[in-house]
């Protein structure tokens, strides 16, 4: 529904508390006045874009997980959670505001007693003032009215307004002289990784890892060729084999297991049968079904993944400098343990783009690294979604499903 109509379903007392955040000057004992004073304030952009102006940083990380959410209705233990996941340990920390007027010194006539101030600490306080300010809405009856639900049209507003503050710190570019696009290398290796373990003996180590000499022969097959990790190195979260083999690679060999075309022995790896129905071309592997299983797997250390991959889509539609780009997405995204939010950003999520695909990345003689995305990158971001809370577990096997 949109706020028009979320607004017709709420109360006279979620009206007025509506009504008193915008300062609205209207009789309160009446809806109908009370609705049209709301949609008045609301729908003028000057006093929608001074709101989302005045939004703290975690508010906007907040508001920022439920805008490319395909599903509507949200429960409060969910919200609660996002609230907890938009609070990072190094934001500033902001006095308490001044209690608010009552409504009806703002103006709002005919309502006896006092709006009281929500207090802005806490989970539950932020999703009340959230209500407050008609960005969130219960539902109307039922096992639905404990569902929490963002009016569609402000959806759309709140993505064209943050769109157009970050499109105002981009630098944009011309097509670099060279650029890397692996559009459709990485399905290629998949089948590559699937033809090396037909035709060879593959010995595993104890903890069920390929030798590195394997390894290195197997990328010597693969479109894209990478180092192997330092041995010294942290590494973990991304994927099973992620400590040992290197970034792409690993997202190759952890497709395959998952989707039983690969059986791990205590000594050897093998080709299962339906790894040999992939050979045989019997079923197709497209850079949807590899964005998916990605989404899914690095969404566990990357929680707003999503929401992160559709700024990249909505910003880089032309080139666009990379230094630009992650000034403004950077402070949307949390580090994880020794991953800095600019190293998640590069290597976990651009990178990796651009290994399904979704990106070009090329370098520019003064600007450094640009980026674009490719036409076929925002075919798949804008036809592929993953739910919130489809996050894919490690730690064992289970067929993912293409």
């Amino acid at each position: 529904m949109n706020f028009a109509d979320m607004l017709g379903y709420a109360d006279i007392t979620q009206l007025s508390r509506i009504a008193n955040v915008y300062e609205c000057d209207c009789n309160g004992n009446s809806k109908h006045e009370l609705i049209q004073s709301i949609l008045s304030k609301v729908g003028s952009r000057e006093v929608f874009e001074a709101r989302v102006g005045s939004m703290k940083m975690e508010d906007m990380r907040f508001i920022n997980s439920l805008i490319f959410e395909k599903r509507e209705q949200f429960s409060l233990e969910e919200l609660i959670a996002r609230v907890q996941s938009s609070k990072f340990q190094d934001d500033p920390v902001t006095p308490e505001p001044a209690p608010k007027i009552s409504a009806k010194a703002k103006g709002t006539r005919g309502r006896k007693g006092r709006v009281l101030p929500v207090p802005e600490s806490g989970p539950r306080e932020i999703i009340a003032r959230f209500k407050h300010q008609g960005w969130l809405f219960n539902g109307i009856a039922g096992p639905d009215r404990y569902l929490f639900q963002v009016p569609r049209d402000l959806k759309a507003r709140f993505r064209e307004s943050l769109k157009r503050r970050f499109s105002d710190k981009l630098v944009l570019v011309g097509e670099p002289p060279v650029y890397r696009d692996e559009q459709e290398l990485l399905a290629g290796d998949v089948k590559a990784l699937l033809s090396y373990t037909r035709h060879h003996e593959i010995q595993l180590t104890r903890e069920g890892y390929m030798h590195r000499r394997s390894m290195l022969q197997v990328m010597e097959s693969f479109g894209v060729r990478e180092e192997p990790p330092a041995k010294a190195a942290w590494r973990f979260g991304y994927g099973r084999r992620f400590r040992e083999y290197p970034e792409r690679f690993s997202l190759v060999y952890d497709f395959c297991f998952y989707n039983k075309w690969l059986q791990e022995t205590e000594t050897e790896l093998l080709l299962t049968p339906l790894g040999e129905e992939i050979l045989l071309g019997k079923r197709h592997i497209g850079t949807e079904q590899l964005y998916r299983f990605w989404l899914r797997l690095y969404k566990g250390p990357i929680s707003n993944l999503n929401s992160i991959v559709h700024w990249v889509d909505e910003l880089a539609d032309r080139w666009v400098t990379a230094d630009s780009l992650r000034e403004v997405l950077v402070p949307f995204i949390k580090p994880y343990y020794y991953d800095t939010a600019e190293a998640v950003m590069d290597s976990r999520i651009l990178m990796m783009m651009m290994h399904l695909g979704l990106l070009r990345i090329g370098e520019d003689e003064k600007r450094g690294t640009v980026l674009r995305m490719t036409r076929l990158g925002k075919a798949v971001v804008a036809g592929v979604n993953v739910e919130h809370g489809d996050v894919l577990n490690v730690e064992s096997p289970g067929g993912v499903g293409i």
